[in-house]
């Protein structure tokens, strides 16, 4: 007798089985098989990625070394939109250096005293000793952004902050502190994919706060605020540097590069590339440009 060109059931090793389950497990099979193919792949690009930077990395305990031995202070600001990558890089920046000549500084809420004191009075608490490295994950510069946005802070406070900051950072700068200040930049479209992101993931949802859920609809206050703390803070002593931050591994891999060329220490892989990539990293100078080339050709400034 013939089999069915579309038998209803199957007989596997002995067991009868409906065909239309058999092709269900069959499909889902399928599925998880190259669902586990595509977890390898993007698992190899991650440490491709990882391994790239250790080159960098090995760098900066380098230029660390140089900072203990000559007892120079030097201070990173990383400033920039919420989710543009800022935490990320200050972790792969850190990654291999000497825990005990390096702080990360997060400060919250300023406390009652705090909002007695000298604004700049809680950040030069945090400054670092000769031969020590301080990274501010958000700075004195928040002043300047997201207080101003968020009403955070009066007229008179931003007014002063904005007349005093640049002195503030000649006088740390005379007194012989390295000071890099880096602004992350992100657009609007990849800020969203990294917030809904934030939401459904639950290794990522302690990063959500009430102010990043109000960022979207405020971006263009936002940018108009980056707009006003580059035309006024971009000193020829304190330039920014921008980093163009979409993608998180050159955004990293050139945060690196630049902190590397702003100290004079001895190289130890003098072959490495240490150029910073053009369309990653821009200056601040280049930036308001831009800026002032978008509002021209659009009304308004674009990010």
């Amino acid at each position: 007798m013939t089999q069915p060109e579309n038998p209803e059931f199957l007989k596997i090793d002995g067991t009868q089985v409906k065909t239309s389950d058999f092709i269900e497990e069959f499909q889902s099979l399928i599925t998880e098989c190259n669902n586990l193919k595509e977890e390898n792949r993007k698992a190899i690009k991650r440490h491709r990625r990882e391994t790239s930077l250790k080159p960098y990395q090995a760098e900066i305990i380098k230029l660390q070394q140089y900072l203990e031995q000559t007892k120079t202070r030097m201070i990173i600001l990383f400033e920039g939109r919420d989710a543009a990558g800022k935490g990320g890089t200050i972790r792969r920046v850190t990654r291999y250096m000497n825990e005990k000549h390096y702080r990360v500084v997060a400060l919250g809420k300023p406390t009652e005293t705090q909002k007695s004191q000298w604004f700049f009075q809680k950040y030069i608490a945090q400054f670092p000793r000769g031969g020590e490295v301080v990274l501010f994950d958000r700075s004195w510069y928040n002043r300047a952004i997201v207080e101003r946005v968020f009403d955070f802070c009066s007229d008179d406070e931003y007014y002063n902050f904005m007349m005093g900051v640049s002195g503030f950072e000649r006088d740390l700068i005379r007194h012989g502190t390295l000071l890099v200040k880096l602004y992350f930049s992100v657009t609007q479209e990849e800020q969203a994919r990294r917030f809904e992101r934030r939401k459904t993931d639950p290794l990522r949802q302690w990063k959500l706060s009430e102010v990043d859920l109000q960022a979207q609809d405020r971006w263009d206050d936002f940018t108009n605020q980056k707009y006003e703390m580059l035309r006024k803070t971009n000193t020829t002593h304190a330039p920014w540097v921008i980093i163009r931050s979409n993608d998180k591994h050159q955004a990293r891999l050139n945060a690196m590069k630049v902190i590397l060329n702003a100290v004079p220490y001895e190289r130890s892989d003098p072959d490495l590339d240490f150029v910073p990539d053009h369309d990653v990293v821009v200056s601040g100078s280049r930036e308001l440009e831009l800026m002032e080339a978008q509002r021209l050709r659009s009304g308004k400034f674009v990010g």
